[in-house]
Formats: structure tokens, C-alpha cells, sequence
């Protein structure tokens, strides 16, 4: 709740592109397919960003909201195109007959020529047409589920065979900025897209089962071949089945991507896609199940077959939601997949090769840090046979370290440490706790720190400090973390306490739950306080009009006590583009920071870095801020996710960028001689009323213009809809 109400709003003003999810959320390499894009701001798209290298991308089309106006027009189009076959008599007296307001000689020629003109269309070209609109308006819901989400675009994207498989962050461009970013993976095994979904419809209480979507009966279990993976769309009250082939003795890993995805629904509780994954044999019955992997969301399923068959994998919402973004990827097969690592990090100038755990690892090989890698946190993945595992984080410190030796789970056990240190520990088995000792002198500051949900342990800590006699003097069981993104549970825990006197001094850790195992390891940081600090920097896109300024917001995230000021600024910045350095305060822990441009337009995004800069001990240090973006979950609860860049576009707000289709030149209309009815109204004949106001008519010719320049009209119907409101002006 603090978070809440301390975090500022992003660059008031800033209209940004958005995007709510992508679709499919990854490929095989050597492929190229067919990739949509829901979200809203997006008039105007022009490209994709994707990070990384071998995958490239093109907009080939973008279906923005339509209006009634617009909905009759293609409706009207499609009935043109199918006059195609008529002849020109027959096509021009149903034109007639459509338009009995236009009497006039001059207007009944403008319709028999454009007729003429239309029967020369070309029959292929008129087929395409029709399903480029009715595809065009089968996408349309007038009520949609979200509004945020049912603006689409669809993109081409191509991976080239030798990229590396693993994750990406894929953006949209378009004239007036960069888009929220989403995840994109590269995978490694043969993929199968279900087809996807339109825009879901908005439920009313009572009536939800009109919204639940229909899949055709050859959709209800869809077969595949392991290895693989499947992308697909969660609807409401919808379940997804996958049949396969497997035979005894094989050690199955089905993983979810679903929330990793998306990471944060803003109107949906909990906020985010709840995958459940069950595994069922031939005969149906349930054999394996899980709703997540242990503290994560996306679940992930282990199974040794015992005989061989036909299996079947079903995937669905916890609740039973669903709607467009409810994506998920589910990889299959006998692959590797790492459960624990120990340590969990090592020292600077000690490298260490940890002891991994997991399935499928017979002959794997783990990436290792080399010894100049600085210290952080980095991901480790195993590769056998081919095949990457899942990554698992590692962190680097430069505190001395020793491995946690049993037993140690009472004060007259308790390991002996000199400080500063990190201890490697792990809770072994259940109602475990570990307890370490060190001598401490009065006054003195001393910090415990545990590093576990922060890199993927389902160890829940609590830490305490006693004195020799027993005495609590400090404890900590949660500790917020403003950088821990995803993590929506800060269960790992921290507390700077000062001694009351010299002597000896224990720390006891333990699961809060009294859970433990082999996986539930540790990295407990027992020093005196190392002040320093972190930054994240939101939003991780940024505007900017011609030649003007925008705001960044900057969160510091003060370590161990840190109070000084931080000097804020940006790192080489790309030529037009300066920021007036700012200082934070001592205790100030979010700033704003102007960035100006002296440019008019940028041709294509650029990258900021953010840093601050700060005294350490007596030494200049200098932080590189994290691009972020402010995400709600569950219409409350707000997160900074982080981004993998900081994109800025400048837009000249006078550029109209130039027609992709020019009208063919039509000559000017004659004058409209006003015609009489033949009825008669109070013995008088009375003139025929327009069929269009002032105000529709300007509004047909707008939605015209529109759908003309996305292609959805051919250049026939294009003339003889705008002659028409020409001869009703």
C-alpha cells in the first residue's frame, strides 16, 4: 500500500502506444509466421522492435476500432464486389434501385458510368477483396471484453534458423512513439499456433454464457508430436486439450508460460492468467496435475510414463476467465529442466561451478561465469542433447564465502563465522533451521540479508538476532523489494540492527512455513552495512513533440541505510538529446528528470540510459538506472516491471505523412438541379428531401477516405460512393 501511493504517474500528458498482448508470444527458428498484436494508440504503426539478433519483423496490417459508418460502407462494398458478375444493364438498374433519392440525368450517368467502370473489375482481385473485409469485420465487436486490448495489428515475423533460443522484448513503433514492451520467446522444438481468437465479448451478469466462445469439435484435443510447443488463447470458461504419443520410461517436463507472458492484469483478480495443467492417460483418467511451480503462477508438470499410449495434456484458467490475453506457450517432452542449483551465487574472484538438480540432465553442461564477470545477477542454463534447460538465476557479490555445515540448528551447535560473509545454506528438510555465531562489539551495525525468492528458492525466510542469553534483539520475516518486478511476494528477509554490547551474537534462520528440502537454498549476508543503491527509471518509452521536453520518473532504491544525494543525468546521450542534471536528496527516493530534444523527428527510436551518480565511502559511484513500466495488478496493487531498454521517439506534430493511395482524378460534378416529387402535399409539389445532412455527409466522406487509404475499398465503389455525396451536396 505505501508503493501505492508513492508511486508518481508517468509523463503526465504522454499519450503512449499500448499493447496487452502479443500473439503467438514466440516461434521456431527458421520460420516465419503470423503474429497479432492487441492493444490501443496504435493509429499510425509503422515497425517492431525486437531485442537481441536473428529476428526481424514487419507490420502487414492494423484493424483500429470501426464505427457504424464504417461497418456499413464494407457492408456495402462486399455487395458491389458481388455485382461483378452481372451485366452492366442488370448492375446499373440494382444501383438504381439502390439510390431512388438521385433522379437527376447528370447523377443516373455518374452511376451508369461508374457501373461500366466496376464490370471491368477483376474477378480474382474482387475475391480477395471480400475476404480481406469480411476477415476485416469478422474482428469487429462493438461491446468488446476490453477496449484496452481490441485494437489489432498484425505483424510478420521472420526468425532466422541460426538465432538463439530464449527470451526477447518485442515493441510496436508508430508516428508518435514506442509501445509498453511484452516478452517474445525464441523456442527449440517444433510449434503448433491455434487458430486465434477474436476480440471476446463483454459479459452481462446473467447472461455469461453468451460470451463463452465457440471452437469448432475438431478443436477439443488437438494432436501433436513431442517435443513441442503449443501457443494458444484462454477464452471464458473455455479448456484446451493436446494428444500425444509417449512411451515408458520417458521423463516427461511440460512447462506454462502464461503470466510470465503477460505479466499484469490491471481489471482482472488475481491480476494475471491462472494456468491449471492436468495430465490424463488413454482412458481418461487424471494422472498428473499442478495449477503452479512452486511460488510461481505457471505451472509445471513432471511425469514418468509408465506405459506407453496415448496421453492428453488439457490447460485452463484456475477461475474458469479468459479473453484475448490469456495467451500461454506449453513446451512438452523429454527436456532439461533445472529444479535447483546450489549455490546460488558465488565470489568475484572465486568462480564456482554449481551442483544442479533436475530432470533430463544425464551429461548436461552448465554455462559458467568467467572470473572477471562482475558482480550481479545473471542466468544459467543447462544444455544436453541439444536442448537448453530453463534459465536459473546465479549471483556474484565480493564478500568473502563459506557453505553452510550441519548440524547447526541449535545455539550450542551453531556455526562460527568471522565477518562480513555470505553463507550458502540451504533449509534441508522440514521444521530445518539454521543458526550461525559471530563475535560483535557495542555500537556496532550489523546487517542480515537473505537472498532466496530473488533467485528462484521456494525457501519463505525468517531471520532473528539473539544474544548469548536468548534475547530477540532483531527479526524480519518479509522485506520489501521495489526491484523485485514479478515477484509480487517479498518473502525474502532483511533487518540492520545495532549491538547492544560485545560478546557473542547468534542469527537463526528458517521457513516461515517450516517447509525445506534440497531446493530451498539460500545466500544470508551477514556484514557490516554496504550503503548503496539502485534506480529504475518509468516509463521505459518516451515522447517527445519537435524540438520540446518530456519526464522521466526515477526511483532510487536506497540499500543499508544509504542517505546521500544522488545526481541524476544521461549517459551519452544520442546527438539531439540532453537532460538538465537533477540531485536527489538525501532522503528523496523518486525525481522527475527532463529530457529535451533539439531535433524536429527521429526516423526511427532511439535509446536513453539513465544514471545517477553518487558518494560511497568516499568513492564516486555511478548506477545505471533499469527501464521499468508502472503496471497495475488486479485494479489496485502497482509493480515496476522491468524492461530491457529505454526507447525515445520525437514526432513532428505538423507531419501528415503522405497517402498510400492516390484517388483516381474525377471531373468536377455539374450543379444538382433540385427535383420535384410527383407527390403532392397540400395540392403543392414539394421537393425531395436530401438524403444526407451536412454533418453525414462530411462524416461519410471522412470514413471513406479512411477505409480507401487501409485498402478496404476498391477504387470503383471509391468514386461512385464520393460521386454520389457529391451529387447530394
Amino acid at each position: 500500500m505505501l508503493f501505492c501511493l508513492t508511486v508518481a504517474p508517468a509523463a503526465p500528458g504522454q499519450d503512449r502506444p499500448y499493447i496487452g498482448f502479443v500473439y503467438p508470444a514466440g516461434g521456431q527458428p527458421g520460420t516465419t509466421f503470423e503474429v497479432r498484436f492487441g492493444g490501443q494508440g496504435l493509429d499510425g504503426v509503422e515497425g517492431v522492435t525486437v531485442t537481441g539478433s536473428r529476428v526481424t519483423a514487419k507490420v502487414a496490417d492494423y484493424y483500429r476500432r470501426l464505427d457504424m459508418e464504417e461497418l456499413q460502407l464494407l457492408s456495402e462494398q462486399i455487395y458491389a464486389l458481388r455485382q461483378d458478375t452481372l451485366s452492366d444493364a442488370a448492375r446499373a438498374d440494382l444501383m438504381r434501385a439502390r439510390n431512388p433519392d438521385l433522379m437527376s440525368e447528370t447523377a443516373t450517368q455518374m452511376l451508369a458510368a461508374a457501373a461500366e467502370a466496376g464490370s471491368r473489375t477483376n474477378k480474382g482481385a474482387a475475391e480477395k477483396l471480400i475476404a480481406r473485409i469480411e476477415r476485416r469485420t469478422m474482428e469487429f465487436n462493438s461491446n468488446p471484453a476490453s477496449e484496452a486490448i481490441a485494437a489489432l495489428v498484425i505483424v510478420e515475423v521472420t526468425i532466422a534458423p541460426d538465432a538463439p533460443p530464449g527470451e526477447r522484448e518485442i515493441r510496436l513503433v508508430t508516428l508518435r512513439g514506442v509501445s509498453t514492451p511484452l516478452p517474445f520467446f525464441v523456442g527449440q522444438v517444433p510449434e503448433f499456433t491455434k487458430r486465434a481468437m477474436v476480440t471476446a465479448s463483454q459479459q452481462v451478469l446473467g447472461k455469461e454464457a453468451e460470451a463463452l466462445r465457440r471452437r469448432p469439435g475438431d478443436e477439443e484435443a488437438e494432436r501433436i508430436e513431442l517435443p513441442c510447443t503449443v501457443n494458444g488463447q484462454i477464452s471464458s470458461g473455455e479448456v484446451n486439450r493436446y494428444r500425444f504419443a509417449a512411451r515408458q520410461g520417458q521423463r516427461l517436463v511440460i512447462t506454462t508460460l502464461g503470466r510470465q507472458l503477460v505479466p499484469f492484469i490491471a481489471d482482472a483478480v488475481p491480476g494475471w492468467f491462472q494456468p491449471v495443467l492436468a495430465l490424463y492417460d488413454a482412458n481418461g483418467k487424471e494422472v498428473a496435475y499442478q495449477d503452479d511451480y512452486r511460488f510461481k503462477p505457471d505451472p509445471t508438470l513432471f511425469y514418468e510414463v509408465p506405459q506407453d499410449g496415448d496421453y492428453t495434456f488439457a490447460i485452463r484458467d484456475a477461475l474458469f476467465r479468459g479473453r484475448e490475453d490469456f495467451v500461454y506457450r506449453i513446451t512438452a517432452g523429454e527436456l532439461p529442466f533445472i529444479t535447483s542449483v546450489f549455490p546460488l551465487g558465488d565470489r568475484v574472484d572465486a568462480p564456482v561451478k554449481p551442483e544442479i538438480k533436475g530432470w533430463n540432465l544425464q551429461d548436461a553442461a552448465l554455462t559458467t561465469l568467467s572470473a572477471e564477470a562482475p558482480p550481479g545477477l545473471y542466468s544459467l542454463t543447462a544444455r544436453t542433447k541439444g536442448f537448453f534447460s530453463n534459465p536459473v538465476p546465479f549471483a556474484r557479490d565480493t564478500l568473502p564465502e563459506i557453505t553452510e555445515q550441519e548440524p547447526n540448528h541449535t545455539l550450542a551447535t551453531a556455526q562460527k563465522l568471522t565477518l562480513p560473509v555470505i553463507v550458502n545454506g540451504r533449509i534441508d528438510h522440514p521444521d530445518d533451521r539454521d543458526v550461525f555465531q559471530f563475535t560483535g562489539k557495542a555500537g556496532e551495525s550489523i546487517v542480515a540479508e537473505v537472498q532466496a525468492r530473488r533467485l528462484d528458492s521456494p525457501l519463505d525466510s525468517v531471520i532473528k538476532l539473539t544474544d548469548a542469553a536468548g534475547n530477540l534483539l532483531a527479526y524480519n520475516d518479509d522485506h520489501e523489494d521495489l526491484g523485485a518486478g514479478l515477484n509480487t511476494h517479498h518473502a525474502d528477509s532483511y533487518f540492520l540492527a545495532r549491538l547492544p554490547a560485545d560478546g557473542a551474537y547468534f542469527v537463526h534462520i528458517a521457513d516461515i512455513a517450516r517447509q525445506g528440502g534440497g531446493e530451498y537454498g539460500y545466500r544470508l549476508r551477514l556484514s557490516a552495512p554496504r550503503p548503496d543503491f539502485d534506480l529504475r527509471v518509468v516509463p521505459s518509452s518516451l515522447t517527445l513533440p519537435s524540438k520540446s521536453t518530456n519526464t522521466l520518473t526515477v526511483y532510487a532504491i536506497r540499500k543499508d541505510g544509504f542517505a546521500g544525494p544522488i545526481r541524476l543525468g544521461l549517459k551519452d546521450p544520442p546527438a539531439g538529446f540532453s537532460a538538465l542534471p537533477i540531485t536527489m536528496a538525501p532522503t528523496q527516493s523518486v525525481a522527475r528528470l527532463v529530457v529535451g530534444t533539439t531535433l524536429v523527428r527521429t526516423p526511427e527510436p532511439a535509446t536513453l540510459a539513465v544514471v545517477g551518480c553518487a558518494d560511497l565511502g568516499g568513492q564516486d559511484a555511478t548506477r545505471q538506472a533499469v527501464p521499468a513500466e508502472d503496471r497495475m495488478q488486479a485494479f489496485l496493487w502497482r509493480h515496476l516491471v522491468p524492461a530491457k531498454q529505454l526507447k525515445v521517439v520525437v514526432f513532428d506534430p505538423t507531419y501528415e505523412p503522405p497517402p498510400k493511395r492516390v484517388a483516381r482524378p474525377r471531373p468536377a460534378p455539374p450543379p444538382v438541379v433540385a427535383v420535384l416529387s410527383t407527390n403532392t402535399v397540400g395540392g403543392t409539389n414539394a421537393p425531395v428531401p436530401p438524403k444526407f445532412t451536412k454533418e453525414q455527409l462530411a462524416g461519410r466522406l471522412r470514413a471513406l477516405n479512411l477505409l480507401f487509404q487501409e485498402g478496404m475499398l476498391s477504387d470503383d465503389f471509391f468514386d461512385q460512393e464520393v460521386a454520389e455525396c457529391e451529387a447530394a451536396k
